[in-house]
C-alpha cells in the first residue's frame, strides 16, 4: 500500500502545502505573502491573516496537482517550529483539524531538519553521514547529519544569521524587501574585493555576524558623509564586497568543521542557499578541497512544504506521531 502524506509549511510568510507518496514529491505549492514588502519585513500579525486566506486554496491546489483525494492521505506533517508563533499556529491547527477530520497521524517537524532533509526529495541523495550548513533568515548552523533523524549542531550563530546580515545590508543601502536576493543580483557585477569589512572571530564552529553589519553600518556613514551620492554610484562593488565577506564567514567555518570531522560530504540548506555567490564558491572548494558537494534544487532553498513532506516521511516509516494535544514551539531546537 502507498504512504501518501499531506504537508504543511506556515513558519513564517509563505504559505505552503506539498502531497509526499512513497518518498516522491508530487506536489509543492508555494503562496508568498506580498503584503510585507512596503514595511521592509515581516510584519507577523499580517502573516498570520495571509496564512489564514491562503491556506485552504494552497492545500486544495497541492491535492489537485497531486491528483490525490483527501480520503488518501495516510497522514498529516506539519512545521510544529521554530518560526513565528501566529503563523505556526495557522499550520499547526489546520494540520490538526484535517487529521482529526479524516482519523489519520499526526507528524510534527522541525523546520530547520526539513531543510537538511530536503536533500532527499531528488537525486542525487547525499550518504551519510554528511555536514549541512544551513542558511537563512533566522539561523546559521553546521550540522552533522548522521541519518534521516539523527542530527547533531556542531556550530550556530551567537548573535545574528547571515540572512538577516544579507537582509540588513540591504535596508541600509536602500533596497527594497527581500533585499538579500538583490545584493546576490548586484554582486555579479561588482568587484568582490573593492571594499573590506570588520568581522568578529568566531569561537570552535560557532559564527558571529554583528560586527560586520556594524562595520558595514559605519562604512556607509563615513563613505556618504564624503558623498552623499556614494551608495548610487558603488552599488555594485558594495554588494560584492558585503557577498564576499560574508560567504568568507562561512566558508571558513565550514573548512573548520570538515578537518575536524573528517566528513568532506558538504551540503547547503535553507534560504541563503539559494545565493549564487554561495553556490559557486562551495563548487569552487568542492573542486580544490576534493568534496562531495550537494546543493538544493531553488524550490527546495526557501520555505516550503516539499521539504516538510520528505522530513514527515521519514518520520512516518518510524511511526513518530503527535497528539491532538501538540502545540507549536517558535524555539524548536535540531
Amino acid at each position: 500500500m502507498s504512504i501518501t502524506i499531506l504537508a504543511i509549511e506556515s513558519s513564517c510568510d509563505d504559505t505552503s502545502a506539498s502531497i509526499i507518496q512513497d518518498g516522491n514529491v508530487l506536489s509543492n505549492i508555494v503562496s508568498t505573502q506580498e503584503v510585507h514588502q512596503k514595511y521592509g519585513g515581516v510584519i507577523p500579525e499580517l502573516a498570520s491573516r495571509a496564512h489564514q486566506q491562503n491556506i485552504i486554496p494552497v492545500v486544495h491546489q497541492a491535492l489537485a496537482q497531486a491528483k490525490v483525494q483527501k480520503n488518501e492521505v495516510n497522514a498529516v506533517a506539519f512545521t510544529r517550529g521554530p518560526g513565528l508563533l501566529g503563523s505556526l499556529l495557522i499550520g499547526t491547527s489546520f494540520a490538526k483539524s484535517f487529521a482529526l477530520g479524516m482519523d489519520i497521524p499526526l507528524v510534527e517537524v522541525n523546520h530547520m531538519e526539513a531543510h537538511i532533509l530536503a536533500h532527499f526529495a531528488e537525486d542525487p541523495k547525499p550518504k551519510f553521514p554528511f555536514l549541512c550548513l544551513t542558511v537563512s533568515g533566522g539561523h546559521t548552523q553546521l550540522v552533522l547529519v548522521e541519518s534521516h533523524l539523527k542530527m547533531q549542531v556542531l556550530g550556530e550563530t551567537i548573535d545574528d544569521a547571515v540572512g538577516e546580515a544579507f537582509d540588513k545590508t540591504a535596508k541600509l543601502l536602500g533596497l527594497p524587501y527581500p533585499g538579500g536576493p538583490l545584493i546576490d543580483k548586484y554582486a555579479k557585477e561588482g568587484n568582490p574585493k573593492a571594499f573590506q569589512f570588520g568581522e568578529v572571530k568566531s569561537k570552535e564552529l560557532n559564527f558571529s555576524f554583528s560586527g560586520v553589519k556594524t562595520s558595514i553600518l559605519y562604512f556607509l556613514k563615513k563613505q556618504l558623509k564624503e558623498n552623499e551620492n556614494f551608495i548610487e554610484e558603488n552599488l555594485h562593488d558594495i554588494c560584492a564586497s558585503v557577498q564576499h565577506t560574508l560567504i568568507e564567514i562561512l566558508m571558513k567555518q565550514l573548512k573548520k568543521a570538515v578537518e575536524q570531522t573528517g566528513v568532506t560530504r558538504v551540503a547547503i540548506a535553507g534560504g541563503v542557499s539559494a545565493n549564487s555567490g554561495l553556490r559557486n564558491r562551495l563548487q569552487e572548494l568542492s573542486t580544490s578541497l576534493d568534496w562531495d558537494v550537494f546543493i538544493p534544487a531553488f524550490q527546495y532553498c526557501t520555505d516550503n512544504a516539499g521539504m516538510i513532506a520528505v522530513a514527515g516521511y521519514y518520520k512516518y516509516l518510524e511511526g513518530e506521531f503527535v497528539g491532538q494535544e501538540v502545540s507549536p514551539n517558535p524555539r524548536l531546537k535540531i
